[in-house]
């Protein structure tokens, strides 16, 4: 029987595969530095895959997913199940072994490591593919093959994720003589076609094919191909439900409704107004999956919401209507029970990874069976009163903050004085010749990284942590004394410490003390999370600054991370507009720059690597975003006077196409780098 003609289905997209204590990115450390062995880091996996297969079965899921699982990357995994590897290494894909794995992600004496990416507008990465005219879809590693027979012989039915060919083929880089990637689409579907016939061999159902680059806005071509392309594979695999995620595809409707697969998924949480067109015109005889639980963000779920919005499509497709994640489950911790440090009433209001499972199946037997479902209707309850606890609650709204906000004028994002009359300003103001170059020791960021962590885990106290940061200051000052550089450099507040740093000053922020998410490989985050208003109640690395700045008769250069790297590196509340809530914490930035002057510092730098990181793929959101990022930048900046450098220092900027929305930046000086 067709699974469309099996009832409704409860899925996920994925589930985080680095274990609720981070085992796996321990495990696969403790291998990288010689501490352990092939088969200890291997044993670990498995015993990962099958307890997060248990949770699946446990929550009531129809499938559990295999394939999600990566040593490192999702994209990764793909290129050596396909034999995809960049030639440039020599490697064999078919013997490939975690040892060679590590070549491509480390490097080697002559070749460069692969180069790491964003995967679209999210925190986690992957290791970007290389297509040369001479790469091969020939074959690799048996892994998922191994990974399905483990799933099947512990008694649960497999659902394969793999990344789609079009979008995979879309990630990558061309090199060489390759001009156009999607000249490589006819050697990538006949490796999907080799994996797929093997997966049916295997006994899978469902195969999900990832294709989040569909909301991206394509090329006609890469359109073109994708009817093609998965006319090929339908006719071969078991059968396909083609995912998209991170926008809405609803002006695609008609193409998807015409491919041959079983059905699309949606996301419901990310797009939510495409559900009304889909209700409207979905095929009745394929099937809708559609992602109401937000696999982003880690609030708990507005059920009743949720089932408002699903009623129509119910309507329509009866049991063909399947109930998931927005997307991958990959993107949220693990597990809030482990949670410790959280009060009991913020952790009420959250849902990880584990507890988005129940929400998922509760969706489905509330749709099927209303109030008859008895342990979704105490799960239901158990959600409406913890999120009418969480909008009454005083914690998260600031009178102060709000008033703030309503008196934003547009001079409140402007300097007074023209571009070319603070530069004016700034040369008369420093005699010597000003490089742009920032450099600060890595071991006295690390250093600091080190403190931080002790004084937060009271394994120091304030004093002692006060006179060690002290002597890192005065130690890293000398350094760059002696190196004869024109201004000096103070920089410890940035990257993801500098998020973690700045969240445990600012009132609206909370930290976790197990909230992981990984990034890559065994690198991993912990975003704090944005509950309530935003609000600086003191000055957060004045102090500090101020007391860099009497070491020295040069100017002290600040560097502090801005309000678009608090706000993408934190799981931020869903009852308000991202927009909002940069503006919240451009204001509190505001706050300290202004204090920072005060002080003495007439240079400041606010790096923003996340800009560009944070722009989304679709053209319509992109526009949106870059509108109010812009909007937050400047009202962070533009409270300082003419006579401070104001230097904004973004990660790399490949897309050309943000170049107005830098050029109506207030800044002094405007520099892109990695």
């Amino acid at each position: 029987m067709a699974l469309k003609d099996q009832g409704q289905i409860a899925h996920v997209l994925g589930f985080p595969r680095i274990g609720a204590q981070r085992e796996l990115p321990q495990a696969w450390q403790a291998f990288c530095d010689g501490d352990s062995d092939l088969a200890a880091v291997k044993a670990s996996g498995a015993t990962l895959r099958a307890r997060h297969w248990q949770w699946q079965a446990e929550a009531g899921l129809d499938f559990v997913c295999v394939g999600d699982f990566a040593w490192y990357d999702q994209v990764l995994n793909t290129l050596t199940l396909l034999g995809a590897l960049p030639t440039r290494f020599g490697l064999d894909p078919s013997t490939l072994d975690l040892y060679g794995c590590r070549h491509l992600v480390e490097g080697e004496e002559h070749q460069p490591a692969m180069q790491l990416r964003s995967w679209f507008d999210t925190n986690t990465c992957y290791l970007q593919p290389e297509w040369t005219s001479d790469v091969r879809f020939d074959g690799g590693v048996d892994w998922l093959f191994d990974e399905v027979q483990e799933a099947q012989q512990q008694g649960y039915r497999p659902k394969v994720v793999l990344i789609g060919p079009l979008t995979l083929l879309w990630l990558g880089k061309t090199c060489g003589d390759l001009d156009n990637a999607l000249d490589l689409l006819p050697q990538a579907i006949a490796g999907y076609v080799s994996v797929l016939g093997r997966l049916r061999t295997q006994g899978v159902e469902l195969v999900q094919l990832d294709e989040p680059v569909l909301a991206a806005g394509l090329p006609s071509s890469w359109r073109d191909a994708l009817t093609t392309a998965y006319a090929t594979l339908a006719a071969v695999a078991p059968e396909l439900l083609l995912t998209t995620y991170f926008g809405a595809v609803d002006t695609e409707m008609s193409l998807l409704a015409s491919l041959p697969v079983a059905g699309i998924h949606i996301d419901g949480v990310t797009e939510a107004k495409q559900l009304a067109a889909f209700a409207a015109v979905w095929p009745q005889d394929k099937v809708l999956s559609v992602g109401m639980i937000d696999g982003r963000n880690i609030w708990r779920c507005d059920l009743d919401a949720a089932l408002t919005a699903l009623q129509p499509l119910s309507m329509r497709l009866g049991q063909r209507l399947w109930l998931a994640s927005s997307c991958s489950l990959l993107h949220v911790p693990v597990d809030v029970t482990t949670e410790g440090k959280l009060d009991a009433e913020l952790r009420s209001w959250l849902a990880f990874a584990r507890q988005k499972l129940d929400e998922v199946h509760c969706l489905r037997q509330l749709l099927q069976f209303g109030a008859a479902a008895e342990t979704a209707t105490t799960t239901l309850m158990a959600s409406r009163a913890a999120l009418v606890a969480r909008k009454k609650s005083p914690r998260i709204r600031n009178a102060l903050v709000q008033r703030r906000l309503a008196q934003l004028g547009t001079d409140d994002t402007r300097r007074t004085a023209s571009s070319a009359t603070r530069s004016a300003l700034q040369q008369a103001r420093w005699t010597s010749a000003i490089s742009n170059d920032i450099e600060v020791a890595p071991q006295h960021r690390a250093a600091i990284q080190a403190l931080r962590a002790a004084h937060l885990a009271s394994e120091i106290g304030f004093v002692e942590y006060l006179e060690r940061l002290r002597e890192a200051i005065t130690e890293e000052m000398g350094r760059q004394e002696a190196a004869g550089q024109d201004y000096l450099v103070q920089s410890a507040t940035l990257g993801q410490d500098g998020v973690s740093y700045f969240a445990q000053q600012l009132w609206g922020f909370a930290i976790t003390s197990n909230g992981w998410v990984q990034q890559h490989g065994s690198n991993c985050l912990k975003p704090p999370l944005v509950y309530g208003d935003v609000y600086r109640p003191e000055a957060i690395c004045v102090p500090s600054m101020q007391f860099a700045q009497s070491l020295t008769h040069k100017p002290v250069k600040v560097v502090l991370c801005g309000p678009l790297q608090l706000l993408q590196g934190a799981f931020v509340r869903d009852d308000l507009p991202r927009a909002t809530i940069a503006l919240q914490i451009a204001l509190a930035l505001r706050d300290e720059l202004a204090d920072l002057e005060r002080a003495g510092i007439g240079m400041i730098c606010v790096a923003e690597p996340q800009l560009v990181q944070g722009i989304p793929s679709a053209p319509t959101p992109r526009e949106d975003y870059l509108m109010w990022a812009q909007q937050a930048l400047n009202l962070c900046i533009a409270g300082v006077r003419d006579m401070t450098q104001m230097h904004l220092h973004l990660g790399m900027a490949e897309d050309q196409t943000i170049n107005a929305s830098l050029a109506a930046l207030e800044v002094d000086l405007l520099t892109l780098g990695g």
